[in-house]
């Protein structure tokens, strides 16, 4: 099992599907990896040299924010949201949809102690 970047890539899979479980690489970043390090996309990850897994560590450290780094933007942002009291902090801070969802119905987002919702009377 090849370790990209702290992560266990499943092995058994292509490469261009290995990829997109790196937290940050989707389809689209996995194939454009695969094509500036000239790497055969459909073989499986298990096949991957050293010497061609340390060239995909090198190029996501070096070119795109990816795992760990990502995750801490992501959150970052999300404190400044609520920090300046914005719209969609203040849905952050009280865990509910912050993207325009409707709530009366199927806003199952919250987290604590679980309602039950009460079975259609026949």
């Amino acid at each position: 099992m090849p370790r990209i970047i702290g992560i266990d890539i499943p092995s058994k899979k292509r490469l261009a599907v290995s990829l997109t479980y790196i937290y940050g690489v989707g389809p689209k970043r996995s194939q454009e990896i695969i094509d500036k390090l000239g790497l055969n996309p459909d073989m499986p990850a298990a096949h991957l040299s050293d010497a061609e897994v340390s060239r995909i560590n090198a190029l996501l450290q070096s070119e795109y924010m990816v795992e760990g780094d990502l995750r801490r933007d992501v959150q970052n942002n999300i404190k400044r949201l609520m920090s300046i009291n914005c719209y969609r902090g203040q849905r952050h801070r009280v865990n509910l949809p912050a993207r325009g969802q409707r709530t009366r119905t199927n806003a199952r987002t919250r987290k604590g102690r679980k309602k039950t919702v009460a079975n259609k009377k026949k």
